[in-house]
């Protein structure tokens, strides 16, 4: 993290990828304290000024760590004009039924912030949950669709990862069925159980 870090990380891409342009880029993690945040995100808004960059973002991000963000690019218009501090366009978590971090799909919402949701099958750790079950009998569907759906309905953009084409064609199967509020509800958790790491909570 830091400014110069992030201007060689946006180099660095452009040289792998031969673009022209790269769609997104997000910060991944609020590691290394305020001001690496916020030379990050300078670093974001000069490329994306530049036109090397459409949309910026961050992932992995507490809600202090996007308050604190805000004042940065609040602080950012003061000095060169509105609209120049950038703007938060996708935040990315890991989001599903047992980590739905309602504090920060709040947040986003309240903002107009895109929420992608990485992790939404829970690595299949969770396939066998007694909640899910009767929704996959219900509908006929996998745990992996029935989990997809929730997010879409969440109005977050699910990330679901497989290298395998059958899995993939079936993770995108999801546009023939549609959860009842009852259904979302019965998935409804305050578990707070993510797959691994979760930079939201650091403190730094």
């Amino acid at each position: 993290m830091g400014y110069e870090k992030t201007k060689a990380s946006i180099e660095s891409s452009f040289k792998q990828t031969k673009l022209d342009y790269i769609d997104l880029y997000l910060i991944h993690a609020p590691y290394g304290g305020r001001e690496a945040r916020n030379g990050s995100w300078l670093a974001l808004v000069e490329a994306k000024r530049a036109g090397l960059i459409r949309s910026i973002g961050v992932s992995n991000y507490g809600v202090h760590h996007l308050d604190e963000l805000e004042s940065y690019i609040k602080e950012l218009e003061g000095k060169y004009g509105k609209g120049q501090g950038g703007e938060i366009s996708v935040g990315q978590w890991e989001l599903h039924p047992w980590l739905t971090r309602p504090d920060i799909v709040d947040w986003c919402q309240k903002r107009g912030v895109v929420i992608e949701a990485y992790c939404p099958l829970v690595r299949g750790k969770r396939f066998e949950e007694k909640a899910l079950q009767p929704l996959v009998k219900k509908y006929g569907k996998t745990p992996a669709q029935v989990l997809v759906r929730w997010s879409l309905q969440k109005e977050f953009v699910p990330l679901p990862k497989s290298v395998t084409h059958s899995r993939i064609e079936e993770n995108a199967a999801v546009y023939d069925f549609e959860l009842t509020a009852e259904d979302m509800e019965s998935l409804h958790t305050t578990e707070y159980s993510p797959c691994a790491w979760d930079p939201t909570t650091s403190h730094e």
